[in-house]
């Protein structure tokens, strides 16, 4: 889907609180992807989406 930009500390949204996910639309879909695909660009383990700037608490990681 995209590479999204990841904020760095001091960034205002990472000490917002997040919402929890109510609704597992198409729309949640692409966030967890993006999460993905922005998480393997930086060649990370795990990324929130709160790192992209999204208030929503989602969180993935991959095991090599």
């Amino acid at each position: 889907m995209a590479v999204r930009p990841i904020r760095i500390i001091g960034d205002p949204a990472l000490h917002t609180p997040t919402r929890p996910v109510e609704v597992f639309d198409e729309a949640l879909e692409a966030l967890v992807q993006d999460v993905f695909d922005t998480m393997a660009a930086a060649e990370g383990v795990g990324l929130a989406a709160n790192q992209i700037g999204v208030d929503q608490r989602v969180f993935v990681y991959e095991i090599g």
